[in-house]
């Protein structure tokens, strides 16, 4: 129990990739880490992109602060589209970035980061078409399975989770370096 103390948010909306949600979740809980699924609204059942998950948020963007946790994992599907248009999602996403915690986002979830400016000047990686959106946000884009730029953690796709998540719990304990927000 590697992480015993550590607070993680995972953010999502409908449409969340099931296998980015529920690998990061299952690997960080059994780490020890005290997840909590967070959403616009509490105690909302929330269906995956591909049908096959339902999933019950623990708590609402109005119910956390960034205060109370380590770091923030998105996952990615058509979540991170639908996130990035709650101002709420956008401010806890830019404050847990300035207050130099792990935010950790994969496949499109970069969307959200894109929305809460804080991608300019920053190497990332992200699913073929986010590359793209990151790129005209000012990022500096790599074909990367995993990529730490500061307190900033990304990934391309559902193939990279085993690095991804390996990353986050290295971050997590100390192993990786992770750079104080610029």
């Amino acid at each position: 129990m590697t992480l015993e103390g550590k607070r993680v948010a995972i953010i999502i909306a409908n449409e969340f990739d099931e296998r980015e949600f529920r690998q990061p979740y299952e690997r960080l809980k059994q780490e020890g880490a005290d997840v909590v699924v967070v959403g616009v609204e509490a105690e909302q059942l929330l269906m995956g992109h591909h049908r096959q998950e339902e999933v019950m948020t623990d708590a609402s963007l109005d119910d956390i602060s960034p205060d109370d946790f380590d770091a923030v994992v998105i996952p990615g599907g058509y979540s991170p589209d639908k996130l990035r248009l709650s101002q709420k999602a956008i401010d806890f996403v830019r404050e847990m970035h300035n207050q130099g915690k792990l935010v950790a986002a994969v496949c499109h979830a970069p969307w959200l980061l894109i929305s809460a400016d804080i991608v300019r000047g920053k190497l990332m990686t992200a699913w073929p078409s986010v590359m793209i959106d990151l790129k005209n946000a000012g990022a500096n884009v790599v074909d990367r399975e995993v990529v730490i730029d500061g307190n900033i953690v990304t990934s391309r796709s559902v193939t990279d989770l085993p690095a991804f998540i390996q990353t986050i719990i290295n971050v997590l304990e100390g192993k990786a370096k992770m750079e104080a927000a610029s």
